[in-house]
């Protein structure tokens, strides 16, 4: 791309006094952020700093006044479906890396339908559509084959899929894709190669540029976050704060999503680096919520129960249940094929009834989208 990208913001950031500005902030500076109307960038530095650890209580109350004054007391539910294991990268955090020993399935139409009739069954109106990065088993083509299967059966349709061009977008939005979520995995680009060596992953810039090439083509909405685990967390958080600010600033008609997802057990090798545990996690998410009350934060079941329904009430907007992360988990294989192991194994049931009894609306569908008129 020859015009202004994120690529240029992020150029103009150093990782190291980035870190170096986080781990110095102060509980004056915390308490300033803490009392502003408006959190920036350097607030958002503060709020997820060391020296805001004595500030958790404090920071709840506010985190909870904002979502429920912004989103009232409701919890958006989906859930996964992943199409393929297959992989053309080598990602060595990731249980679908190409190298991995595992028996690679991409499902085709009738396994789809097959999946399609289980999760209808549990009451899910918002379908996320996962796959590998594999452009010759589970690309473009392949995805809209799928997309023209779903759509008759879900009022929305997400993907988390290989990132693609603007033009490629376009289409996809065209044939009623609602959100895209494209992870950077880590915004730290001298690091970056190190977990990514091969593949077009290993491509940093291109796919830094991804929420560039969404907004251009117009998405409704799109996601971003980070791997908590490879870096360190705090950093890494701010980088993708700076992202949702270039992002919101520069495409206003898009909305936005970040999740949080933490390194789990998969097959492989891979350990953290940069554990970021429970206390921390609630922090960086309370954080963002003062940063951003208009975001919709998003908590997987890779997270447990119990540190789930404690968060329901502290800044997450949207939830996924009865997970399965492996192809065809839901009615066709076992898992065996799965990416991670999830930690919130409950049904959706269990799921809803968990956030009834905390006062919370469950919903399935997202009212947006007929304003949208898609």
């Amino acid at each position: 791309m020859n015009s202004f990208t994120f690529n240029d913001v992020h150029a103009s950031y150093n990782w190291d006094e980035c870190k170096k500005a986080i781990y110095n902030k102060t509980a004056t500076d915390v308490e300033r952020a803490l009392n502003t109307n408006k959190a920036t960038l350097d607030d958002f530095m503060a709020l997820i700093s060391p020296a805001a650890e004595p500030f958790l209580e404090k920071m709840a109350q506010k985190s909870r006044s904002i979502t429920q004054r912004r989103f009232g007391k409701t919890m958006q539910m989906y859930i996964p479906l992943y199409l393929s294991n297959a992989c053309a990268n080598a990602c060595i955090y990731c249980g679908f890396n190409h190298k991995n020993d595992i028996t690679r399935i991409t499902l085709n139409k009738e396994q789809v339908l097959e999946e399609i009739k289980v999760i209808k069954d549990m009451g899910f109106e918002h379908l996320l559509l996962v796959t590998g990065e594999h452009p010759a088993h589970c690309g473009f083509d392949y995805l809209k084959e799928i997309i023209e299967i779903v759509k008759p059966h879900f009022s929305l349709i997400s993907i988390e899929v290989q990132p693609m061009d603007a033009h490629q977008y376009e289409e996809l939005s065209e044939m009623g894709v609602h959100t895209v979520y494209v992870y950077q995995e880590t915004y730290n680009q001298a690091q970056y190669p190190v977990y990514h060596p091969r593949g077009k992953k290993a491509n940093f810039e291109y796919r830094l540029e991804t929420g560039d090439r969404l907004g251009k083509a117009g998405i409704h909405k799109m996601g971003l976050g980070c791997l908590l685990g490879l870096e360190d967390w705090r950093t890494d958080s701010f980088f993708t704060a700076l992202h949702l600010n270039y992002l919101e600033k520069t495409y206003w008609r898009t909305k936005y999503s970040l999740s949080f997802p933490r390194l789990r057990p998969h097959v492989g090798s891979f350990n953290p680096n940069h554990p970021i545990n429970d206390k921390e996690l609630a922090q960086l998410i309370m954080a963002y919520r003062i940063f951003d009350p208009d975001v919709d934060l998003s908590l997987s079941t890779r997270e447990n129960q119990i540190f789930r329904d404690n968060m329901m009430q502290l800044g997450i907007t949207a939830m996924s249940a009865g997970s399965k992360t492996e192809p065809g988990g839901y009615a066709v294989y076992n898992k065996a094929l799965e990416q991670f192991e999830i930690a919130d194994a409950r049904t959706p049931e269990e799921v809803s009834s968990a956030i009834r009894t905390q006062g919370y609306e469950v919903v399935w569908k997202d009212w947006d989208e007929g304003m949208w008129g898609r």
